[in-house]
């Protein structure tokens, strides 16, 4: 997982652009003199923009090891016209994620409510989430794409699709499916390993029972209408997600050619 302050450019239009996010980038400043986020790389790009009357809002946040796919609007009458695209539901998002396990049915639907923790219960983690049912209303759409096992046990890729934006969405529905995402510190195999990180950082300990020092969750398409015209932006698997797939010996049970 990299803490440098790259991203790459997928695409652009005279009012949008699309980035591909690391994992380990930062989406927005969260002290002075922290380390360089995305919005920061993002005001450099466009600061031509940005002198003429332009701005950087981001219609999209991911969470710090969440990689891939960030919508940005570079004028206010872009990102009105994108906020009430999303409020309408027609952004539509697609992640790929690597889940603990092998999920009986190929395709299944989560749809739980989802609270902060904190609102309903103790916890140690001011943003960890949990599904209850004083929650909101939460719906995300799994598709398993490929079962396999390798030397740390079963594993799943699965397709994602959050059909409404509540945070930590994908990760909390898979936890409680009861195939947590590979990686997750909190919603895991405990709680207790995010706050194990927070003291001591990546340890070979931390490594035994997460597999990954990221959560294996990467926003790999966003497609929406904007001004008549379907506009689809896509990001392919990380190398340390794809590696973990080829991790020896591994039996595969259906292709990978979405990989190539």
């Amino acid at each position: 997982m990299t803490d440098q302050a790259e991203f790459r450019v997928l695409g652009e239009t005279a009012d949008l652009l699309a980035v591909d996010k690391p994992a380990g980038l930062l989406v927005h400043p969260s002290k002075p003199g922290g380390p360089k986020t995305l919005w920061d790389g993002l005001r450099e790009l466009l600061s031509y923009e940005i002198a003429n009357s332009g701005q950087v809002s981001l219609i999209n946040r991911l969470d710090r090891e969440t990689s891939g796919v960030v919508l940005v609007a570079k004028t206010s009458a872009a990102a009105r016209q994108a906020a009430i695209t999303m409020q309408e539901g027609k952004i539509r998002k697609t992640y790929l994620t690597i889940l603990t396990g092998h999920p009986a049915e190929e395709t299944f639907t989560v749809d739980a409510p989802i609270i902060r923790r904190g609102e309903v219960l103790d916890t140690k983690i001011h943003l960890q989430r949990m599904v209850h049912p004083s929650g909101a209303v939460a719906r995300t759409e799994f598709r398993v794409l490929e079962k396999f096992e390798n030397r740390l046990g079963l594993f799943s890729l699965v397709e994602a699709k959050p059909l409404t934006g509540r945070t930590h969405q994908i990760r909390v529905h898979a936890s409680h499916a009861g195939y947590p995402v590979v990686g997750d510190k909190i919603y895991g195999p405990s709680e207790d390993c995010y706050l194990e990180f927070i003291q001591t950082g990546w340890t070979p300990a931390l490594a035994e029972r997460l597999h990954l020092p990221r959560h294996a969750l990467h926003s790999a398409g966003l497609a929406l209408e904007w001004n008549g015209s379907l506009l689809e932006w896509r990001s392919e698997l990380p190398e340390e997600l794809a590696a973990f797939l080829n991790s020896p010996p591994t039996t595969l049970t259906s292709p990978r050619a979405f990989l190539r």
